[in-house]
């Protein structure tokens, strides 16, 4: 006789965590995949987590100067080829639109009319349409800085997709400056480095790494990337943010030329960085558990809900009196700028029935009323993070609400940060680097691994190495920038910096 699982997501973390990442996202409802190869339908409760994203990090980004404006989805391939190593770097990955218009193909179907004069690429990311834009649009060092981002999608043809993680359409922002010296770029590159990081931690509550990355992944065309890196609970890494410095490449293959104050013709410097629908993953593998998703409170669609639980039709009208009340003054409060958002569940469904749901969606806090709650003024409270439950005083609920809610942030954050530090270790020979990256677990090979810190000669003298365990450079950590100089853990030349290694995403 079959036992009942013990876990609301079956396979669970240890069994099959690629899987198990799969089934919190059908369980918690949140996208599904399109009669689109490669493409997803984000869903009601996933697109309010990305609102959410947004939200807050629209705020950040007009906090610094930005504003927002939209530049087309189209781009003529000529604009691309006029930087050559952007093209190169993207070119793989590119959709291009070859025709216009269809007609009848007098079989019932449809066909294109006729070729495009040049073929348009869809957008892969926007830095040669909008340098377009910007070259007409700066004339004289008055007119900079340009502080421009765009909320949009784009299309990368990917050919291994994973929900959320790596698909072929995805949404993000990608912000755009111009500015009239290198220093000025360079002081917004890290500048939203920063916001990223500010955001990944506060909000997301996902510990990240600072750092710049190495030539060889490097964004294509730029002069330094700068980016963020988290540990998910596989302990392989994920990049959830980058900041480029573009230098004058982008200014010059665009003719973004200015005149300064010394009456000169001078070219521009350029930035761009980005997030996407990729942090909505981050955040998944970050905290979820084997009963399903797990929200930090601050970008929760719903901070809590409310579970009415009652017999007949007498208790139904004092029970859902009284919910609507508790909402009511729930809603009053705010916290982070924001009312809580708080939602009642009366649907004609078995109380397990709704609990389980509201748990697999990673609601933070259930709030269940019944009749012997009325009678005490309290209110049931499970917490989704630690599973603690409790009856409360509705008064100390109103009073507590917000440092509850505040804690359960602080402690994913905590513990993400714990797994973290645990599985970042310095190595500095080949014997304890392959045994960091190699499975020690047959039946469970995924969950292995983690951050090593190694000083290193060069990309080409490790690269077989990395090819073979699968393992990438993610960054040379900004907060490493002054240490001294060693040995590369692989030659034993010497070594300028460390680099954190891993698998990643």
């Amino acid at each position: 006789m079959n036992k009942a699982p013990k876990t609301a997501i079956q396979p669970t973390r240890a069994d099959d965590y690629p899987e198990w990442y799969q089934q919190v996202i059908k369980a918690a409802d949140l996208a599904e995949n399109s009669p689109v190869r490669g493409c997803m339908v984000i869903k009601p409760w996933g697109y309010a987590l990305w609102e959410n994203m947004q939200r807050v990090l629209d705020g950040m980004f007009k906090a610094t100067g930005h504003q927002n404006a939209y530049f087309p989805l189209f781009i003529p391939m000529s604009y691309l080829e006029k930087e050559a190593e952007h093209v190169e770097g993207f070119a793989k990955e590119c959709a291009v639109v070859t025709h216009h218009r269809l007609e009848p193909d007098g079989q019932g179907g449809l066909r294109p009319a006729g070729p495009l004069e040049e073929p348009l690429i869809v957008r892969p990311t926007s830095e040669t349409i909008i340098g377009a834009m910007y070259a007409k649009w700066v004339q004289s060092y008055r007119d900079l800085p340009i502080l421009i981002n765009q909320w949009a999608n784009v299309v990368r043809w990917e050919l291994r997709t994973r929900l959320f993680l790596r698909t072929a359409e995805f949404l993000w922002q990608e912000g755009h400056t111009v500015h009239a010296t290198a220093e000025e770029a360079m002081e917004e590159t890290r500048k939203m480095l920063d916001v990223y990081a500010d955001f990944a931690e506060n909000y997301m509550a996902v510990p990240v790494i600072k750092g710049e990355k190495t030539a060889g992944e490097r964004f294509p065309g730029a002069d330094m990337t700068l980016a963020i890196e988290a540990m998910m609970q596989d302990r392989k890494a994920l990049q959830a943010g980058t900041s480029h410095f573009l230098g004058q490449n982008f200014s010059k293959a665009q003719e973004i030329k200015f005149q300064d104050q010394s009456g000169n013709l001078a070219y521009a410097w350029t930035t761009s960085w980005g997030v996407s629908t990729r942090l909505v993953g981050a955040l998944i593998m970050t905290h979820s558990d084997d009963d399903g998703l797990v929200l930090p409170p601050r970008l929760a669609p719903s901070h809590a809900v409310i579970l009415p639980i009652y017999r007949d039709d007498a208790q139904r009208d004092e029970v859902l009196a009284y919910c609507r009340k508790l909402r009511s003054d729930l809603q009053s409060i705010t916290w982070d700028g924001q009312p809580l958002r708080i939602e009642i569940d009366d649907r004609d469904l078995r109380g397990g029935e709704k609990k389980w749901y509201h748990v697999k969606r990673g609601v933070p806090l259930r709030l269940e009323v019944g009749p012997k709650d009325l009678a005490q003024d309290a209110v049931f409270v499970a917490q989704r993070d630690n599973g603690e439950q409790k009856s409360m005083p509705r008064t100390a609920l109103l009073s507590d609400c917000i440092t509850i809610l505040q804690a359960m942030q602080d402690r994913l954050f905590q513990k993400a940060l714990d797994l973290q530090i645990k599985n970042t270790v310095e190595i500095d020979n080949e014997k304890d680097f392959r045994k960091l990256f190699t499975p020690k677990n047959a039946d469970s090979p995924e969950i292995h691994g983690g951050f090593a810190v190694c000083y290193f000669a060069s990309e080409e003298d490790v690269a077989p190495l990395l090819q073979e365990l699968k393992v990438t450079i993610r960054c040379l950590p900004l907060a490493n920038v002054d240490e001294p100089p060693g040995k590369c853990f692989l030659t034993g030349k010497p070594a300028a910096r460390r680099g954190i290694f891993a698998k990643a995403y």
